[in-house]
């Protein structure tokens, strides 16, 4: 399990769906929830990967279940949400993690390549969250969702156009809809990560090497984020201590969003020498 910030007990009980739960931020996230007492249902395509997740969780005493759903189906996204009912009975915590994207020109973009990342980022978050929406105002209690998006929601994405438009796209939902369903007491937030330090960032999307040394130099904190430090800021938006708070996006990126490329400039500037 991952160093805990929040109070043991902190989720007890909770039951939480994690998309992308085998891997990555979303693996980390459904530990995490797990060690402050979550019951925790992880979900992607790979049921490989989400396997190794839960017995991971179960070995550290806790109950997971793992479904295998591909978010763009919403037959798929159905079957989830039952099953998850079927074992624990109900929902509490929803986290929007699964993704897709790639680096490539956008010029040279197929349909299938723009729907593909699309589908899952944007229509696959609008089917998880409608669905598990549905049971959480049928159950009468609330709930707590969080989406993942990125920074580049704000300032563009050259090479993932398709992710940039798709996650801007999940931003603006998580933004109307905390409005139209807090009178039923669900809150919902989103998280922007920066660079992360998985085996998708450093080596799908960057290749890893001498760009992500140069990439960390530039980040003023001087260095890629940490999973648990995402999974961390999640428990948060998801816990008690966080009841009033909703529609807004937590950024978790170093800084490195509000650096212009000044910085690696500036021992060289008037008065610094």
């Amino acid at each position: 399990m991952s160093q805990q910030m929040l109070p043991a007990g902190t989720l007890q009980d909770q039951v939480a769906i994690i998309t992308g739960g085998g891997t990555g931020m979303g693996k980390a996230m459904a530990l995490t929830f797990a060690g402050l007492g979550a019951k925790i249902v992880v979900a992607s395509r790979k049921l490989e990967n989400l396997e190794a997740t839960v017995r991971e969780i179960e070995a550290a005493g806790c109950e997971a279940l793992a479904v295998a759903t591909d978010v763009r189906d919403p037959a798929q996204v159905a079957n989830m949400v039952a099953r998850t009912k079927e074992r624990f009975g109900g929902i509490d915590i929803l986290v929007n993690n699964a993704a897709g994207n790639f680096v490539a020109k956008s010029e040279d973009l197929s349909p299938n390549a723009w729907n593909a990342v699309v589908g899952i980022v944007l229509n696959g978050t609008w089917y998880c969250t409608q669905a598990v929406a549905k049971e959480m105002i049928a159950q009468g209690r609330g709930g707590k969702m969080v989406n993942i998006i990125a920074t580049y929601v704000w300032n563009g994405g050259p090479g993932t156009a398709p992710s940039a438009a798709a996650k801007a796209g999940v931003l603006s939902l998580t933004q109307s809809l905390s409005v139209e369903w807090a009178r039923h007491k669900i809150r919902i937030n989103a998280i922007a990560p920066g660079p992360v330090a998985t085996e998708n960032t450093t080596r799908q999307l960057f290749g890893g090497g001498d760009l992500i040394e140069k990439m960390s130099r530039e980040i003023p904190l001087g260095r890629f984020g940490e999973v648990d430090e995402i999974a961390n800021a999640a428990a948060y938006l998801v816990s008690d201590y966080a009841n009033y708070v909703t529609g807004t996006c937590l950024t978790v990126d170093g800084g490195n969003m509000l650096n212009k490329g000044y910085l690696k400039y500036f021992d060289k500037m008037p008065g610094r020498q």
